[in-house]
């Protein structure tokens, strides 16, 4: 069932004189200049080379390009797995991040809507410019996984056609995405998000004042742990039946869920290291930095636990426990990076409920 956006506004009872033990405009280009710029750079680098794999393979068909081109596509989830928290700015523009991953597919919308492509031979999925106005669940990474991985792709390695054709267009939309998200974040006009958010004005609609960007910046941050708990692990450990499924996991067929996990709780963790919120609050609030630097040390050990294919690791209690055991991680990671991070800053952070059962 479709959750309701709450509007569970925490209004912290911080004291009046909280603030950053150093100058706010730090946070914000720590921010921007040492991970979301570089992190968005490495996106689009690595979404470049995955085209030019998947042109490889349609063009000289073999077992060395199929899996070439399927070892660019993980090195693409891990790259995007860091990044896809920064909802902020340019990919959370329009339906760029659904177009990138559509996802939770709970009804197994892009798995039907491909396979039905596949079976017609749709003309239209395999040609970038008619692909981009189709379903956005049909032009993502979980569409490209299937058509890489799923039911029916060895035969890739023998022999071009409409498959490999498919797999070109979403590539190439994956590739104009990142290069786009890319760009704007290293556009340094007066009118970039970049400008907007190191220097807000009152007119603008995104960024009127510091006190915004600097609430936003960390709610992205909460937003991320809420959408891996939500959206990533929940939905294999079907808490509501009992018993897992392993087939509910994000990119399952490439054996990318616990590699994709990892990239998620770096990416956070880095962002917070690169906002340099340690110094900011200060050596009276470091107890909030260790705790997270703790969790996230935990949650490194816990995905790197996790080394079977899904659909054995739940068979596996060691396994099974490390992900139960991230689920609590993020709600440890919540309560530290929101409620105690914003405290200790003066800050007040919004929470949303993210659509789930």
């Amino acid at each position: 069932m479709r959750l309701l956006l709450a509007a569970l506004l925490i209004c912290l009872a911080a004291p009046a004189a909280a603030q950053s033990a150093i100058p706010n405009e730090q946070i914000i280009e720590g921010a921007i200049d040492t991970y979301i710029q570089p992190s968005f750079q490495q996106f689009a680098e690595e979404a470049a080379s995955l085209k030019l794999d998947v042109d490889a393979l349609c063009t000289t068909p073999s077992v060395e390009t199929l899996n070439t081109a399927r070892d660019q596509f993980k090195s693409v989830v891990v790259a995007f797995s860091r990044v896809e928290f920064v909802r902020i700015g340019p990919l959370g523009l329009g339906d760029r991040l659904e177009r990138l991953l559509f996802w939770p597919d709970r009804k197994g919308i892009a798995l039907r809507q491909v396979q039905a492509a596949l079976a017609e031979a749709d003309p239209s999925a395999a040609r970038a410019e008619t692909l981009k106005d189709k379903s956005v669940a049909m032009q993502g990474l979980g569409a490209l996984e299937f058509l890489l991985f799923g039911t029916g792709s060895d035969d890739l390695a023998a022999a071009s056609g409409y498959r490999c054709d498919y797999a070109q267009a979403i590539a190439t939309l994956v590739d104009g995405l990142a290069t786009t998200v890319n760009a704007e974040w290293h556009d340094s006009s007066p009118d970039g998000p970049v400008a907007h958010m190191l220097s807000p004005q009152p007119t603008f609609d995104d960024y009127r004042t510091p006190r915004e960007v600097l609430e936003r910046i960390a709610a992205t941050m909460i937003h991320g742990t809420e959408a891996i708990r939500d959206t990533r692990i929940a939905p294999i450990l079907s808490i509501s039946t009992g018993s897992p499924k392993p087939k509910s996991a994000l990119f399952w067929r490439s054996n990318m869920t616990a590699a994709s996990l990892a990239a998620n709780f770096d990416g956070i963790h880095d962002f917070f290291l690169a906002a340099r919120y340690p110094e900011a609050i200060g050596v009276t609030n470091a107890w909030v930095a260790n705790g997270a630097t703790f969790e996230f040390e935990n949650a490194a050990r816990a995905t790197a636990a996790i080394v079977d294919p899904m659909e054995k690791a739940v068979t596996d209690k060691v396994q099974l426990d490390a992900l139960k055991y991230l689920s609590i991680i993020t709600g440890s990671l919540d309560h530290l990076l929101g409620e105690n991070l914003a405290a200790a800053l003066g800050l007040s952070v919004g929470f949303s409920a993210l659509d789930g059962d």
